[in-house]
């Protein structure tokens, strides 16, 4: 199995709303050119400079999804992230960081970002940002890459 990320949303938005957003957050922080739309990313998916696989999707959460169960909402969207092995690996989750960032910037809602529903880095709720509190996955660059003002905390997910 792929490592990958997971960032869930319970927004108003669309898909193809936060597909735009990322695609022009991605430009704007060099890591898509002008090749890649929305469309794309929602559909196949898309690369970004270093190699990491970005997708966009509806969500349809079952009612035993546990972002549901232990986190409290309903995600409506979803975010992929899935690390490639021709670059660095801590840089692109640095990428990673600053993508979902900048979807925080511009996507309301309640959000979490999770690996592989095992550690949870980042939990939005009711607007209130917080961070896991380990180092190895803050290190000082990504914490300067949250906009958000944040707290640092631990949530996790019931192993049932």
């Amino acid at each position: 199995m792929s490592i990958s990320y997971s960032l869930d949303m319970a927004t108003e938005q669309t898909a193809s709303q936060v597909a735009r957003e990322l695609c022009d957050i991605a430009r704007t922080a060099g890591l898509f050119d002008e090749s890649i739309t929305p469309a794309l990313v929602l559909d196949d998916g898309a690369l970004t400079t270093k190699g990491m696989w970005v997708r966009i999707g509806k969500e349809t959460p079952q009612p035993w999804d546990p972002v549901i169960t232990d986190l409290g909402f309903t995600p409506t969207v979803w975010g992929r992230f899935q690390p490639g092995r021709s670059s660095d690996y801590s840089d692109q989750q640095d990428d990673m960081i600053r993508l979902v960032s900048g979807l925080l910037d511009r996507t309301p809602g309640d959000a979490v970002l999770h690996f592989q529903t095992e550690v949870i880095w980042l939990l939005r709720r009711d607007s209130e940002v917080s961070l896991n509190e380990r180092d190895d996955l803050w290190p000082p660059q990504r914490l300067a890459a949250v906009s958000q003002p944040n707290r640092r905390a631990t949530h996790e997910f019931s192993q049932e």
